[in-house]
């Protein structure tokens, strides 16, 4: 038996793969997801198939003097309500996947083995945390290891993909999408959400660019409204060219279909556009610290993508996309160092750490 703890984020798709590679090693692995109350995650998680109870927590890092003792109140009955959750369900092991709704657990659960996965190259403040609670440590790459001092068991085992993104052939992509041969394929994404500032950068050179290319456009929803306007008054010719939609369930079709891919730098990058042998643009998310450009360094040092800054990006967005789309050899040269990062049997490495914590026995 086996409890997941974690929040939104960066870590419920890979925690998700790593539940779809226990149950095809082990066929029956008895799972319960321990979430925070409301998260956003819990609708994924029920989509799944697989048990959601929810709990008290809060941060306490960075937040007002006003705010601080209403959010460890929540944190000290989130002890108390994971003690209750861990007598009832009686876990062989624990698999944290990062967020403060994680702490509770951890603390209530000191001698239960576990497993933490660290989606980003460099952990925020919470997995930190959780760090000194886990018997193992998986990383997406052994940069990770630099920033855990403990004396822990860290293992690199690559970021853990959904299955399902497997199923998506480069040409079974483009019949998906009514994709041509003609042009080469970028793909716009910034998440569920969106990327204000890409998307915004993208229209205010739309024209141009769809003279060069095809783009598959993943606005999220926030600036919808806006881009669905300008695609509707796009000239007929052009139009054709430009595959816009707020949001994507068949994700793996999109990577599958493109020849590039514009997008922040979130810990999905280290894993899925390596899986798609995807050069990249990467436009770090500017307002946070600085996780996701550390991932963009990892990619850019290693000549798999190309970093814009944020500020930058109406002045130098369309002569940088220019440049890669019509350069192929650019393009496969940068594929082919993005392949070489891929370890597509992740979910099933962090799955064996697990297996191997509770002495190999059906969770």
């Amino acid at each position: 038996m086996l409890i997941c703890a974690g929040g939104t984020g960066g870590g419920v798709y890979p925690a998700l793969a790593v539940h779809e590679a226990l149950i095809a090693q082990h066929k029956t692995t008895d799972v319960l997801w321990v979430g925070g109350e409301g998260g956003m995650e819990e609708e994924l998680v029920k989509r799944a198939g697989i048990p959601y109870r929810s709990i008290s927590a809060a941060g306490v890092h960075g937040v007002g003097l006003r705010a601080l003792p209403g959010n460890v109140s929540k944190l000290t009955r989130g002890v108390i309500e994971s003690r209750r959750i861990l007598r009832e369900f009686k876990p062989d092991a624990l698999f944290f996947t990062g967020g403060y709704v994680a702490a509770p657990m951890a603390v209530a659960s000191r001698k239960i083995p576990t497993v933490l996965f660290v989606p980003d190259i460099e952990p925020g403040l919470a997995l930190k945390f959780l760090s000194y609670f886990s018997d193992v440590i998986t990383v997406t790459t052994s940069d990770s290891n630099r920033y855990f001092r403990r004396a822990s068991r860290i293992v690199p085992t690559g970021y853990p993909l959904r299955a399902d993104l497997s199923n998506w052939s480069r040409e079974k992509a483009t019949q998906r999408f009514g994709l041509s041969s003609g042009k080469p394929v970028l793909l716009v994404t910034g998440g569920s959400k969106g990327a204000r500032s890409i998307n915004m950068a993208i229209l205010n050179c739309l024209n141009e660019l769809l003279q060069i290319a095809q783009v598959i456009h993943i606005t999220g929803t926030l600036d919808w409204p806006v881009v669905e306007k300008a695609m509707q008054e796009l000239p007929a010719d052009l139009k054709e060219n430009y595959h816009a939609m707020p949001y994507s369930h068949e994700m793996g079709a999109a990577l599958a279909a493109a020849d590039l891919v514009l997008s922040r730098s979130g810990a999905s990058s280290l894993g899925e556009y390596p899986f798609f042998e995807l050069p990249a643009v990467l436009v770090p998310y500017p307002y946070a610290w600085r996780y996701q450009k550390v991932n963009a360094d990892y990619l850019v040092s290693r000549k798999a993508a190309i970093l814009l800054q944020d500020e930058l990006l109406n002045d130098t967005l369309l002569s940088v996309l220019k440049d890669v789309l019509g350069d192929r050899t650019k393009r496969k040269e940068m594929g082919a160092a993005m392949k070489s990062l891929s370890r597509p049997n992740a979910a099933e490495r962090i799955a064996s750490q697990l297996l191997e914590l509770a002495g190999d026995r059906p969770l």
